[in-house]
């Protein structure tokens, strides 16, 4: 009797950690294919951000602040 329950114990284990198993495959599959869209934006957009930002860094105007007072 007590080999069979653990028999039956085992098959209901390997079954719980067999689906869990596949959740965990199926997490890691979706992650992938997430990441490599993310790369391919990346790779697309790359050129683009970099001149943008360089342009609003590299765009300087002087003046003076609108709450700046001159006491005097």
């Amino acid at each position: 009797y007590r080999l069979q329950r653990e028999k039956e114990f085992k098959a209901k284990e390997a079954a719980a950690l067999g689906s869990h198993g596949s959740c965990s495959t199926e997490v890691e599959k979706d992650t992938q294919e997430k990441m490599t869209v993310l790369q391919t934006y990346f790779q697309q957009n790359r050129d683009e951000v970099l001149d943008n930002l360089l342009a609003f860094v590299c765009d300087i105007r002087p003046e003076i602040h609108e709450n700046y007072r001159i006491n005097g």
